[in-house]
């Protein structure tokens, strides 16, 4: 028998949640002043200051599914406070802008917090931070070098050997632990249904189950059409994560790669003693190929990562949610974690869609005459730098020249990604050298050149 058991086939967030659409779609002609494509975090984050900033502003979202129907209600509810995909990542590229990077992603999570609080918004909203965990040798030092990198930038950090990083969560693979304060946790798919409802209270009109097909010059504005009807638009901002940007220019610039989650059924009080983790801060690996885990509010363990997957040709469709081969491999990685856990079954299995861009952060900017903004390429990093992406596109709508605006990270592109039959071998190549750097500690001629380029793999 499969060690999946009967895991159901969805998020774990959804588990007992109603998902579907509250919108019907769109099915007559209309006019808006702004037209939001997708209905995701950067969507939903886009709408509510959109309204905030003018209340009378005519406001639509447009979204093929039903809001949070990807990465947003799928990922597992990290909330960093890095814009830059990492400190190391953002020393490398945007050294003489990281104090102002990481002031921005500071506030943008502590923002994130006021507002739930504001809205009321029982979303786990938790600022435990995090602990990286080293499993192999060489990566020890890596986390000594983090952790000077986060003393240097005033972020609070400790060092644990591996009696104290095995002491604080109970595993035998671990030789030392980087316990960093910023950033925490967050139920995604909660914050999405909070968002939404914070929305349409400020005046935003919501059709789901409507999808977009083609953006076009429409006088001194843009005609967004759809399957069954059309908008016309003063403005528009894509936010489409990894999925079609209606831009051939981005689809040079951000790549669909697919990862896959486990979660749990609920631990018994001597399964939890058996693992310690009494901080419930969220956990990761050191490598580049890494899992990210945490416990939910009713005691599960999220597990998901390492095997993020690339497919010739970029498919984007519905149909690659399950993987049984990742899916297994994430099981006996889990077990190899935590041994005292052998006999937990999994009770949920899924994937969704990672917008990866070359840099590991997004891509931002406009098209069709400034009346198009768009934000898309968070890197996994999306849950608090979604809100981040949402303000400077509306700041690029406005043509407002704004600490965001100014930023080298939202005004230069990252190196494109060449198209099919290249991307895929290229994809391969690197994840082989990625693979070889933590197999070994040494990072390789192609990385190097990579790091050269500011391709993001210091990150």
């Amino acid at each position: 028998m499969s060690v999946l058991g009967d895991a159901r086939p969805l998020p774990v967030w959804w588990e007992g949640r109603d998902v579907s659409a509250v919108s019907g779609p769109l099915v007559r002609s209309t006019t808006a002043d702004l037209v939001i494509v997708g209905g995701g975090l950067t969507g939903l984050w886009a709408a509510i200051h959109a309204l905030e900033e003018s209340p009378d502003r005519d406001v639509i979202l447009l979204e093929a599914s039903h809001v949070a129907a990807g990465a947003s209600g799928r990922n597992g509810g990290f909330v960093s406070e890095s814009l830059s995909h990492g400190l190391a990542h953002g020393e490398a590229t945007w050294p003489g802008e990281l104090d102002e990077l990481v002031r921005l992603g500071r506030e943008n999570v502590r923002e994130i917090g006021e507002f739930l609080r504001a809205e009321r918004i029982g979303a786990d909203f938790r600022l435990c931070g995090k602990t990286t965990m080293a499993t192999r040798p060489h990566e020890v030092a890596a986390l000594l070098a983090a952790h000077e990198r986060n003393e240097r930038y005033g972020e609070e950090s400790h060092l644990l050997d591996r009696d104290e990083a095995q002491a604080d969560v109970h595993s035998p693979t671990y030789l030392a632990g980087l316990r960093t304060m910023g950033g925490g946790l967050v139920d995604p798919a909660a914050l999405c249904a909070g968002l939404r409802d914070a929305a349409l209270a400020r005046g935003l009109r919501l059709h789901e189950s409507t999808t977009v097909t083609g953006l076009e010059r429409d006088g001194a504005g843009v005609r967004c059409r759809t399957e069954h009807g059309e908008v016309h638009a003063r403005q528009v901002i894509i936010a489409t994560n990894a999925f079609d940007p209606l831009l051939r220019r981005l689809r040079a610039y951000v790549i669909p790669v697919w990862d896959y989650v486990l979660a749990t059924e609920p631990l018994t009080p001597a399964q939890l003693a058996s693992i310690g983790w009494s901080q419930n801060q969220g956990l990761t690996d050191a490598g580049n190929e890494f899992h990210y885990y945490r416990r939910t509010s009713d005691d599960r363990i999220l597990w998901g990562g390492y095997d993020a997957v690339y497919y010739f040709r970029s498919p984007t469709a519905p149909g690659r949610e399950q993987r049984d081969r990742t899916h297994e491999l994430l099981a006996r990685h889990f077990r190899e974690t935590f041994p005292q856990l052998a006999d937990v079954r999994f009770t949920h299995r899924w994937g969704g869609l990672i917008d990866t861009t070359s840099r590991f952060t997004p891509v931002f900017g406009t098209a069709l005459g400034g009346r198009v903004a768009y934000a898309v390429g968070y890197t996994g990093l999306g849950v608090a730098a979604s809100r981040f992406g949402a303000r400077v596109a509306l700041d690029a709508l406005a043509g407002s020249e704004t600490e965001r605006t100014r930023l080298s990270l939202v005004r230069k592109r990252p190196v494109p990604v060449p198209p099919e039959p290249l991307r895929w071998p290229a994809v391969q190549v690197t994840r082989a050298a990625l693979a070889r750097e933590d197999r070994t500690g040494r990072r390789g001629p192609l990385l190097q050149v990579m790091d050269r380029f500011g391709v993001g793999f210091t990150s």
